[in-house]
């Protein structure tokens, strides 16, 4: 039998519905999920989380300890750990559904490129990129700052999934406005999954997020 996946979780308290990270429905294998105390989405989103490494450190090695052949994260901002992590982690760690980027452009057609949906487009910086292999930054969108997005992760909201559905298809038709040449999408945001699948069909492209990483990474041990 293969190994769980594991899932180092930020401090939050949100409604997970089936296609979030952190609903274990969402997975087709068995996950494991360990929060990290005081990580909550706005101090690691801003980049502020420095004095948080050695406690993701901790809950990634307890998840190995616990059976986890290989971690992710809920937060796709914790690309900016990735070098730091992964160098002292004991399991192949995939911090952010970014580090598909390179892969998907290489795949691409001759003028397209990859587009990135964020959650915080004033937070994602050259460096979140950088640290996942990617040297120049694509289009990017990022959910309204008022909107429900954040009302729900930050604001303590109801999950109000229509909402959230015509938030997240007006941050795309923005994108694709502006950027007639994308080809693709990455959902940073592992909130967004739950979404994949009807925006990729609403706007005809293909759909990469943290649930198609997950299963990637998962998809590479052997079997029983």
């Amino acid at each position: 039998m293969k190994k769980p996946l594991g899932i180092m979780m930020l401090d939050t308290s949100f409604e997970r519905p089936v296609g979030d990270v952190g609903n274990a429905g969402s997975w087709p294998f068995p996950v494991l999920y360990k929060r990290v105390s005081g990580a909550s989405a706005r101090k690691v989103v801003s980049g502020q989380d420095d004095d948080l490494l050695d406690a993701f450190v901790a809950a990634g090695e307890e998840l190995v300890a616990e059976g986890a052949f290989a971690l992710t994260t809920s937060c796709g901002f914790l690309a900016l750990r990735q070098s730091q992590l992964s160098a002292r982690l004991t399991v192949p760690v995939a911090t952010s559904s970014l580090l598909q980027i390179s892969s998907i452009s290489a795949m691409l057609p001759k003028g397209k490129t990859v587009g990135v949906i964020t959650y915080d487009r004033a937070s994602l910086t050259e460096r979140h990129f950088q640290e996942v292999g990617v040297h120049e930054v694509p289009p990017i969108a990022g959910l309204p700052s008022g909107g429900a997005f954040r009302g729900l992760i930050e604001g303590g909201m109801q999950y109000d999934e229509e909402a959230l559905a015509d938030e997240l298809a007006m941050t795309v038709e923005d994108l694709l406005q502006h950027h007639c040449n994308v080809g693709a999408l990455v959902f940073e945001c592992t909130n967004l999954p739950p979404f994949s699948s009807r925006m990729s069909r609403r706007f005809g492209l293909p759909v990469f997020d943290i649930l198609t990483l997950g299963k990637w990474l998962h998809s590479s041990q052997p079997g029983a």
